[in-house]
């Protein structure tokens, strides 16, 4: 995509201003682990069960009155279509998601619930991003990037301004470390924005760690071949993009990675001390705390950015 501004700072405050005209903040719970206090951020309590609707709104309402006239296309397995189609329906723009066929169930059916169009791709061996700009520009439609974008970038950055009143509300200072999940690297890179005294780590599942390794190289590398099943459908970005990329690098943003074993772990974990259903993508983050892969200090906050889950793979997290 052609990238008309850079994502900022004074973006994100405007986001998450525009965010609290229409919804109240998500929850922070505070639980002890090894004897130190960690803030979390509840995204898998939002209306759409994730933070995805922040970016969406963000830059739904960007748009004029003849771009919302021709609508929207984006492309997503279920949580960004979801928050594109729900900033949609608010606003009275047409939205059109191209989706993975396997997606989860559970999100096909909410996102057509919201009214949106679907129009399937096969993973394996189509470009989702290819068939959304086909059907952007056939229709003169705004192509709305999952990540890939400022406004993107900026809403979902909102959440780490509303983390950070939160954090200090409940006496347990500004945000010292922010650990978050991380896909295309939209909501890390919007937190790095949002926190700029907060050292970031970002968290992917193994085998689907490109953001570690462009981290630690200093340049983009992308997922590679073959990568294995994985149940964070939510973080199988093959590339991140220059945007949220620049962003964390600048930040000297570290990387780390998770198993699936250790990510069922962390839904179990949510579930018992925080009663909160959290799904595999949006427990990467505190599969990591929670494994040692990153150190419990204070002042440390964790993203469980959704909650969007398929029953049965839940159910068989909940029972391992």
């Amino acid at each position: 995509m052609t990238i008309l501004r850079q994502p900022t700072r004074a973006g994100v405050r405007d986001a998450a201003d525009k965010i609290a005209r229409v919804l109240p903040p998500s929850p922070l719970f505070v639980h002890e682990i090894d004897g130190r206090p960690v803030a979390f951020k509840a995204e898998c309590l939002q209306p759409i069960g994730s933070f995805k609707l922040r970016g969406a709104w963000h830059r739904l309402t960007a748009l004029d009155e003849a771009s919302r006239a021709r609508g929207v296309v984006a492309f997503s397995s279920g949580n960004h279509a979801q928050g594109v189609a729900w900033a949609a329906r608010r606003l009275g723009i047409a939205a059109t998601i191209v989706m993975p066929a396997d997606a989860p169930r559970t999100k096909r059916e909410a996102t057509l619930a919201l009214g949106a169009e679907v129009v399937d791709y096969d993973r394996a061996t189509e470009s989702r991003e290819r068939i959304a700009a086909r059907l952007a520009e056939a229709r003169g439609s705004t192509l709305v990037p999952s990540f890939d974008d400022p406004w993107i970038i900026e809403g979902q950055g909102s959440a780490g301004i509303e983390a950070g009143v939160q954090m200090i509300a409940a006496g347990l200072g500004a945000p010292v470390q922010v650990v978050a999940p991380c896909g295309g690297g939209g909501l890390a890179a919007g937190l790095a924005l949002a926190l700029p005294e907060a050292r970031m780590t970002v968290v992917e599942p193994e085998g689907w760690d490109d953001m570690r390794r462009s981290l630690e190289a200093s340049w983009i590398e992308p997922v590679g071949p073959n990568p294995p099943s994985t149940a964070c459908d939510s973080l199988q970005a093959t590339r991140v993009s220059p945007l949220t990329f620049d962003i964390l690098s600048r930040r000297d943003a570290t990387g780390v990675t998770v198993s699936e074993v250790q990510i069922a772990a962390a839904q179990r974990w949510a579930a018992e001390k925080l009663r909160l259903v959290v799904e595999p993508g949006g427990a990467v983050a505190l599969a990591a705390v929670l494994a040692g892969r990153v150190t419990v200090e204070a002042g440390m906050l964790v993203m469980l950015s959704g909650g969007n889950v398929d029953m049965a793979g839940y159910a068989r997290a909940l029972a391992a």
